[in-house]
């Protein structure tokens, strides 16, 4: 007789990575850990179909009763649902599948007095990733630390089924960090980060047996896989103001150019030409003057501009298309 083993139940869990302009930096809400874990994690809350109808609902709020913060904009990442992502000692009880989201917000000092006080907090999202961030020219931390690790580990023999081959651990390097003929893509955040974690460079791959002794791990580590989920909400949000207006939920009702730049500039993680992106903006008519202008610059006065909402009835997919590098 062939006995059939038990399954799990399983839970559907919501993660929202929430980001925000602050400083003219991109940041990243994150619930702050305690003794017992110290690594930051994403809001995050179970779906209760009984208490709320949608997936979208329920998120939002488990987010508004953490942080005491409401979400704009929001839109559906991915499942993330393997084996462990918890990194729980046993499989044998509840498997908690989650959904991740992309939310936008803005930032105020009423309510980050409120976020410090629910023990949430925001940080600059290239804490986690500080390899993407090229605004200042090539991050240093490819050249001393990631990129030579991850030569060793292409060159390695596989250690066990689940490691590529080295042809083809070479093939993805080239591809994800840009190397010989191929140009750095702002948009394969993720598949940078996981080559690290597959590699054993990330701290979170210790739970999973893949971390290499003896070799720092660049980055801020989070808990679970909330890291990856941060990775794909980069990688979404790079992609997604190319082709649609998404930018102007993180920026005031109305704002300088230069406001405007530096926010493209933080979330791209590439510096932009002043008077090319202008022609861009310009090109691409998703602004409008309010005729009034601001001096907070300490310059000379700056023009303020406002989104021009009747773009969204005049073309189907209007975003700033900023080149590629």
């Amino acid at each position: 007789m062939t006995q059939t083993r038990a399954r799990p139940p399983v839970e559907i869990g919501l993660n929202a990575a929430v980001v925000a302009i602050s400083g003219r930096s991109p940041c990243i809400l994150a619930i702050a850990g305690d003794a017992a874990n110290p690594r930051d994690a994403l809001p995050f809350g179970p779906f209760d179909p009984h208490q709320h109808r949608t997936f979208e609902t329920s998120l939002r709020a488990s987010v508004e009763a953490q942080t005491a913060l409401k979400l704009g904009y929001i839109e559906q990442l991915y499942t993330f649902g393997d084996r462990g992502r918890q990194k729980l000692p046993d499989e044998a009880g509840t498997h908690m599948v989650s959904v991740g989201y992309l939310a936008l917000t803005r930032t105020d000092a009423e309510a980050n007095d409120r976020l410090a006080e629910a023990g949430a907090h925001w940080r600059d999202w290239y804490a986690y990733l500080p390899w993407e961030d090229w605004r200042q020219g090539r991050p240093a931390v490819l050249d001393q630390m990631i990129l030579p690790a991850l030569a060793a580990w292409a060159g390695e023999p596989p250690r066990d089924e689940r490691s590529l081959p080295m042809p083809a651990r070479r093939t993805r390097l080239r591809l994800a960090f840009g190397l010989d003929d191929f140009p750095w893509d702002e948009e394969r955040v993720l598949d940078r980060y996981e080559l690290l974690y597959e590699a054993g460079l990330a701290e979170e791959a210790v739970q999973d047996g893949r971390a290499r002794p003896g070799l720092p791990s660049p980055g801020v580590a989070m808990r679970h896989d909330h890291r990856r989920i941060v990775a794909t909400a980069m990688a979404r949000l790079r992609g997604k103001i190319k082709y649609r207006p998404v930018i102007f939920e993180l920026m005031a009702p109305e704002f300088t150019l230069t406001e405007l730049q530096s926010t493209v500039e933080a979330i791209s993680g590439r510096h932009l030409h002043k008077q090319n992106f202008r022609r861009l903006v310009e090109g691409a008519e998703l602004v409008e003057p309010t005729g009034a202008s601001t001096s907070a610059t300490g310059g000379r006065p700056a023009a303020l501009f406002r989104f021009r909402r009747r773009i969204l009835e005049e073309r189907p997919a209007p975003g700033l298309k900023v080149g590629v590098r």
